[in-house]
């Protein structure tokens, strides 16, 4: 006698007692009817639920949210999926939820039907997730500052000035890394600038493993190709830097002379006391570790002229999206030449500033050395903008 019947028992089960909650709307809204899942969810009774709109039960933001863009797109599409809503339970606590919904059209009377699963935990994990990396980002932050911190050599025949500044989007903190050092107080100047593939703690340690490996191996290498080529072999020894791109030079005093290599990274550039800008394009060799048996990395010499700027950046200084690399070279000579006359503090910061682009992507270094001013300034540590 209950045979026929067991059916639909079994399907108002299923709608009451479903892992979701479970609302018949009509067209303006208006709830007709609410699943058992839903009410005790949000400690609201069927009596106190049916006639209301859906869109009262939410947070002031999500209400918003709900007029100006749920519903205008389930009239116009017929369906919304995985939209994130906050509910208002009857006690005034709010339950984070995605809500499906759909427009089932009939010929006497169409429904609104709304699916509500609860997000609580969803949220619970992104937030704990943003927390996460929030950390990270901040540990790698301290980890870069802290590789990256101390005074700048200074003499009587040399300055030196450095303007760092950290990309602002995603986790900020690159790879990018300089160091200036003496390989023979007040003698023989080295200059490095570098660059380590990826972003977070791991390219900051990668940077701090190579910045002192450079040190370590420009003690007793016979220059510029050999100090490279000894980085190399410490990063493919101890599988870190893998694709690194390393620009390094060293000047002698008081003759001038100035010696460099760059690996896989944009050249530096020269610009005399006069005259135009140099980019010095010999010396070039692949990234490290990115082609095995390459022969012995090669090297270029310039005589550098009393007053000559010398300049060192990675490539966040002068890449921008959708324009071609040599426009960026180009413009970062006219910035230096126009600047040329400041001192070398002013020099620095206002040619980062001239060449500083909209949607800072990437880290930006630029590292200048000016040589032959007698009496030359000290200068500062290293300065993050």
């Amino acid at each position: 006698m209950n045979g026929p019947r067991a059916p639909e028992r079994q399907l108002e089960d299923l709608f009451e007692e479903a892992p979701c909650g479970y609302l018949t709307s009509d067209l303006d809204g208006r709830i007709v009817r609410a699943n058992r899942t839903f009410q005790t969810w949000t400690g609201y009774a069927q009596p106190e639920l049916v006639g209301r709109r859906f869109q009262e039960l939410l947070s002031q933001g999500a209400r918003i949210y709900y007029e100006t863009h749920f519903a205008p797109l389930l009239q116009m599409h017929g369906r919304v999926s995985e939209i994130a809503l906050d509910v208002v339970r009857a006690d005034g606590s709010r339950m984070s939820t995605l809500v499906n919904a759909t427009i089932s059209p009939g010929l006497d009377d169409p429904r609104m039907r709304t699916v509500v699963f609860d997000a609580t935990d969803r949220r619970r994990y992104e937030e704990e997730l943003m927390r996460s990396r929030t950390r990270e980002e901040g540990i790698a932050r301290e980890l870069q500052a802290g590789l990256l911190a101390g005074a700048l050599p200074a003499a009587a025949d040399v300055q030196v000035d450095i303007v760092y500044r950290p990309a602002v989007t995603g986790l900020a903190v690159g790879g990018d890394w300089y160091d200036a050092f003496w390989l023979e107080e007040g003698r023989s100047l080295a200059l490095v600038v570098g660059d380590v593939v990826g972003r977070g703690i791991p390219a900051a340690a990668a940077m701090g493993q190579l910045r002192s490996a450079v040190r370590a191996i420009a003690a007793d290498a016979s220059g510029p190709a050999a100090v490279l080529d000894g980085v190399e072999r410490y990063a493919r020894r101890h599988d870190v830097g893998r694709y690194c791109t390393v620009a390094y030079g060293q000047l002698v005093l008081p003759s001038g002379e100035f010696t460099y290599a760059c690996a896989g990274h944009p050249p530096p550039m020269v610009l005399p006391p006069d005259g135009d800008p140099v980019l010095l394009w010999a010396g070039r060799s692949p990234p490290l570790d990115a082609a095995r048996g390459v022969r012995r990395r090669s090297e270029g010499h310039w005589s550098l002229a009393r007053g000559t700027t010398v300049l060192f950046f990675s490539d966040g200084l002068i890449e921008r999206r959708g324009e071609p690399l040599d426009t960026g070279l180009a413009r970062l000579g006219s910035a230096a030449h126009d600047l040329r006359d400041l001192d070398l503090a002013r020099f620095t910061q206002a040619t980062s500033d001239r060449m500083a682009g909209d949607d800072d992507a990437d880290d930006v270094c630029l590292l200048a050395m000016r040589y032959g001013l007698d009496g030359g300034l000290s200068t500062p540590p290293g300065r993050e903008l």
